[in-house]
């Protein structure tokens, strides 16, 4: 069995998806620090300008763990990003495809960046078709503070033998912890595709709404290389 680990982000870009896709079981792990001006409450779309930031407001307080963060709802970040959507993908081929989901999303009053990054991450695994499931670490009880042995436990609760890691875990991973605990590090192999976009040359790293507007149903099997 193969867990992988990640803190939930907002509108994740497709390496997320493709990890979470390589998996037995995946873990949004919200409870570590949260990290300011990184990917948990923004993310990239394509403009005809280039690429621009969906920022989501945050209160937030160092050093608050990503379940703790409560969203600034005093400033209307929802309409903001509604229309900005609307605004740069109202044409693509597969608008009606993933609107129903953004229309709700952006419906709800989400009270913490890690609920709002949680919903986000389920609904649009789904709407890809993939089916690993999803576990939220704050439910799984109480795991070690030090990384490497956190990851560990995560693994060993779920009994998993292997632990895949994204490709940056290589600089900083203790591997011997893993090795004396029983288990087996894999890191992620992942090769950007380049598919079509609106607006001329290809952008990559986009939020995954970039792809599905473009390639709808087809979105997947792009992720996985296999187009």
């Amino acid at each position: 069995m193969i867990v992988a680990v990640h803190q939930p982000q907002y509108l994740p870009w497709i390496g997320y998806f493709h990890k979470i896709d390589q998996a037995d079981i995946f873990v949004l792990l919200d409870t570590v620090q949260f990290k300011k001006n990184e990917w948990q409450n923004r993310n990239k779309i394509k403009t005809a300008q280039g690429w621009q930031w969906l920022t989501v407001p945050v209160l937030y307080r160092y050093p608050q763990l990503i379940q703790e963060v409560p969203i600034n709802n005093q400033v209307h970040w929802q309409r903001k990003h509604r229309q900005a959507i609307l605004s740069n993908y109202k044409k693509a081929p597969h608008y009606d495809f993933l609107e129903p989901f953004l229309r709700e999303m952006f419906s709800v009053s989400w009270k913490t960046i890690s609920q709002l990054n949680i919903e986000v991450v389920r609904r649009i695994a789904g709407i890809l078709g993939i089916n690993t499931p999803l576990y939220v670490a704050s439910e799984l009880g109480v795991f070690p503070k030090d990384p490497d042995e956190r990851l560990i436990g995560i693994a060993k609760h779920f009994g998993a033998e292997t632990y895949l890691a994204g490709a940056g875990g290589k600089e900083y991973m203790d591997l011997n912890k893993y090795h004396a605990a029983g288990v087996q590090v894999l890191f992620q192999e992942f090769r950007h595709p380049v598919y079509d976009q609106l607006f001329g040359e290809f952008e990559p790293f986009m939020s995954v709404i970039d792809l599905i507007f473009n390639h709808g149903h087809g979105s997947l099997e792009i992720i996985r290389g296999v187009t």
